[in-house]
């Protein structure tokens, strides 16, 4: 394991066995740390805005994180195997070109999650340290492109780090919460069960969609690790440091809103207030949450674009220089959006997790039933470097499977401005199902049997 704390030299190319290292532990704590930030906290508030019970909210959450763990983590125990991120390993499934398909939505996805992540800190970051608002956004930014331009080493040291402050401070908020008898009550709703349905479903879709959204990127924090590494051990590794971080952070949110239902659009504010004297310092690890989440989007955001662009111009690895123009490309977007969407987080936040399912949900489908059910893990490195290997430029199979599986989730999306009239029949948003089961139920029927098995049987063995 490397001592000092370097620029990460690698990026977009396979990882060699002598320089894989590390253990699975390492991705609890990174995956528990990572979703101790105030997102999470106003996701599980927006579960009793929605009109749920605490309890129901309770469930609904656990739930929804259930699925969605299962999903990302199920992605993450490809990386000890393959060594190298996770949307290269698409091109086997799309081509080395045709990948740049759900690759664009996947930047897209990270840009509007990092934007989420700035607007919610900004007024924090305004009252603590006297910023303006485009000050704010600076700050965050450029602490962010510091770290992530470090990379891999540094993001895992931190996690460690913010398993401790994070899990700290909201340990002590939700026993001062519980303290203060003085908050209010919003828990009491009217017994209408078909929107208690649909308030159950939309809560359950979102939470899933938290878990979902790594999906693209998990890989990427795994594929250091010694090949020979159990894929139970990564597989659980990660899924309980997933589930417990994204679950407890979300009920925290949603016993915030409970108790305190003047939460609004600043839950960050509602639980710094919690700490009275001591709030500046709980201000202080929100931004440092907030930061460390944006570092793993932008850092695979970057991932993701050098993905495409080398596709094109046929690279296996990205230079420094340009490494930092794409971070700060990414980071510019991010802010730009977040300034365009200040006067409606809550309606922008509810619709980005809500899109995210139908867009992910398909690619995860066929990125999954490719690797245990189609190829069962067996895959030619190089292949994915070159258009002429074989797995070619496009693979047209695979992006009629992925546009069918969003097209098949059409009737039962709900945005705030548009709903599928299966959702308008059954007041509930239940098309993660069909955009899961429809891909890869059609991948693996075109593609069993038409797959050509590469002469390598491992990726360990590439070099």
């Amino acid at each position: 394991m490397p001592t000092a704390i370097t620029a990460e030299r690698h990026s977009i190319d396979f990882i060699p066995l002598t320089e894989r290292y590390g253990a699975p532990r390492r991705l609890f704590t990174l995956w528990f740390s990572v979703n101790l930030h105030i997102l999470g906290v106003a996701l599980g508030a927006l579960s009793i805005a929605a009109g749920l019970s605490l309890a129901q909210a309770v469930v609904a959450l656990a739930l929804g994180n259930a699925i969605g763990t299962v999903i990302m983590a199920a992605h993450s125990a490809q990386g000890p195997q393959l060594g190298i991120p996770q949307m290269i390993q698409s091109r086997a499934q799309f081509g080395v070109l045709g990948a740049a398909l759900p690759l664009v939505a996947v930047i897209v996805m990270y840009v509007l999650y990092t934007a989420a992540d700035l607007l919610i800190m900004q007024g924090t970051m305004r009252s603590l340290f006297s910023l303006g608002s485009d000050g704010s956004l600076l700050v965050i930014a450029l602490a962010t492109l510091v770290i992530a331009y470090i990379g891999y080493e540094l993001i895992h040291r931190i996690g460690k780090v913010m398993t401790i402050l994070s899990g700290g401070l909201f340990a002590a908020g939700a026993v001062l919460l519980y303290a203060d008898h003085h908050a209010g009550a919003a828990g009491v709703h009217p017994a209408n069960a078909p929107l208690i349905a649909t308030a159950f479903s939309l809560t359950i879709t979102q939470a899933a969609a938290w878990s979902f959204s790594y999906g693209p990127y998990v890989a990427d924090y795994s594929r250091y690790l010694p090949p020979d590494v159990s894929t139970a051990k990564t597989f659980w590794s990660t899924a309980l440091g997933c589930f417990l971080g994204s679950t407890l952070i979300m009920i925290f949110g949603a016993y915030l809103a409970y108790k305190i239902p003047a939460l609004g659009a600043n839950p960050a504010e509602a639980v710094a207030g919690l700490f009275g004297p001591a709030a500046p310092l709980a201000e202080v690890l929100l931004i440092l949450a907030i930061v460390y989440g944006n570092v793993m989007n932008v850092y695979s955001a970057y991932m993701s674009s050098c993905t495409i662009f080398s596709g094109f111009n046929r690279m296996s690895r990205v230079g420094n220089a340009f490494k930092l123009l794409v971070m700060s490309a990414i980071m510019a977007a991010a802010i730009v959006v977040s300034i365009g969407s200040q006067h409606d987080f809550q309606g922008y936040f509810a619709n980005i997790l809500s899109a995210m399912v139908y867009m992910l949900v398909p690619w995860s489908a066929i990125n999954l039933a490719d690797y245990y059910l189609v190829r069962k893990g067996v895959y030619d490195i190089d292949a994915m470097y070159d258009i002429h290997g074989i797995y070619g430029a496009y693979r047209w199979r695979t992006i009629a499977v992925f546009l069918t599986g969003i097209a098949a989730q059409t009737p039962f999306m709900d945005f705030s401005f548009y709903q599928g009239w299966v959702t308008q029949r059954i007041g509930a948003d239940i098309a993660w199902v069909p955009g899961l089961l429809i891909p890869a139920v059609l991948y693996t029927l075109v593609e069993r049997g038409r797959v050509l098995q590469p002469c390598v049987a491992r990726p360990g063995s590439a070099g």
